[in-house]
């Protein structure tokens, strides 16, 4: 049976489709949130609520900015990314660094950038390491998709994006992704993803750039030194050199990639870091999150904590998701300077190797290529399911 929540979401997307029906084959929707993008992609909208403001912009549905107290109570920038918003698509041009958007239609990777749904094989451009997998949806993933403010507030924005079958994946799918900011104080980002005529993949993530530290001094132009604690991560995607998985899903009790008890990034950062094939000094890792029976899929768990020492700002992240992808931004290398805002010695200051972390809540990497893990429940959807849902809330304070 449909939750009543989901079946109010199916009938609000079922009205707005049938108000968007094609004209003589056109693709403009009488509809305003499906209409063909108007307006500045890149103009910032900002909210607020009590002890937090962010900015969000239509291109990628990105976070740019978002600002929590520090244990002073000096407000702080703990996102990375661009003061001048037309950088995101330069970057997206050259570096594509991801900074903020939501990604997808399927986050991570996919093995060899195939999978097949009832027969069908489906084929994603090879956009990473010289055309052997996809990232992130492709060459034009949803992160480079001008998405439709369909709804803001003071404290609340919504974004749609009509995606008509892109990069190869099949069927049309309708996202909604609302943004709101609340008191505690909090940011919750929820997406809903409908498909409306073919079963298709579905794995949308934000992919926001934290440090909580903020480039306030020397010990935070790194996260090496903040602490991370994944209370359910007992288990670890093993993935080959390309970061494709294996298959193999193996313990991270007693590895250096166990944080279920709280450590500081850093301690065991420098070890060698093997992953069936993968060796290196950083972090870019999906974990399990093997949450207790009751609450598999309870929006309110509590699945990771994140705190930084220079400024005393500590994030809890509650989702509904039963993974997370975990990156220590390896791929860094200091070409990049941070915001104005985040400026705060007497020489620029720049995304250094470890300067951030990236959070993806999500499920099973490349789960619709592992028939063994029994994913497809989480990872394909159709026009006669329940919609795709990604929860999540960031909730932060400072440390006592």
């Amino acid at each position: 049976m449909l939750s009543t929540t989901t079946t109010t979401l199916l009938l609000a997307a079922a009205s707005l489709v049938a108000a968007q029906t094609p004209v003589n084959g056109s693709d403009n929707f009488s509809n305003p949130a499906f209409k063909a993008f108007t307006g500045d992609p890149f103009q910032k909208h900002t909210l607020t609520a009590n002890g937090i403001n962010a900015s969000f912009i239509p291109y990628g549905a990105r976070i740019t900015n978002l600002y929590v107290c520090d244990q002073n109570g000096t407000y702080q920038d703990v996102v990375v990314g661009y003061d001048n918003a037309t950088q995101y698509l330069i970057d997206s041009e050259t570096n594509h660094t991801y900074f903020g958007p939501i990604v997808g239609r399927y986050a991570n990777r996919i093995m060899n950038g195939t999978f097949e749904i009832d027969g069908q094989t489906s084929h994603i451009p090879n956009n990473e390491h010289g055309g052997l997998n996809p990232l992130h949806g492709g060459f034009v993933g949803n992160d480079q998709q001008n998405w439709t403010i369909a709804s803001q507030t003071g404290n609340s924005i919504t974004f749609v994006f009509y995606d008509q079958a892109q990069q190869g994946f099949p069927g049309d799918l309708l996202n909604v992704a609302t943004y709101t900011l609340t008191d505690e104080p909090a940011w919750i980002s929820r997406m809903v993803s409908i498909p409306l005529n073919e079963a298709t993949p579905v794995m949308l993530a934000n992919h926001v750039y934290w440090n909580l530290g903020a480039f306030v001094n020397k010990e935070a132009i790194t996260v090496l030194n903040d602490t991370l604690y994944m209370p359910y991560a007992d288990r670890i995607i093993e993935v080959d050199s390309i970061l494709i998985p294996t298959g193999q899903i193996n313990m991270t009790n007693g590895t250096a990639f166990d944080f279920t008890h709280g450590k500081q990034i850093g301690s065991d950062i420098f070890q060698p870091l093997s992953q069936g094939g993968l060796n290196g000094s950083s972090y870019d890792n999906a974990f399990i999150l093997d949450r207790p029976r009751y609450a598999m899929e309870d929006p309110a768990l509590e699945v990771l904590r994140l705190s930084s020492p220079s400024t005393g700002i500590q994030m809890s992240l509650q989702t509904n998701q039963q993974g997370l992808q975990i990156y220590t931004c390896g791929g860094q290398n200091g070409t990049i300077a941070v915001k104005a805002d985040q400026q705060h010695m007497a020489n620029t200051t720049y995304v250094e190797r470890y300067g951030c972390i990236v959070i993806e809540t999500q499920d099973w990497i490349d789960g619709i290529n592992q028939p063994q893990w029994g994913r497809d429940q989480y990872q394909i959807f159709t026009p006669t399911t329940e919609p795709a849902l990604n929860y999540a809330k960031y909730t932060f304070s400072t440390l006592k």
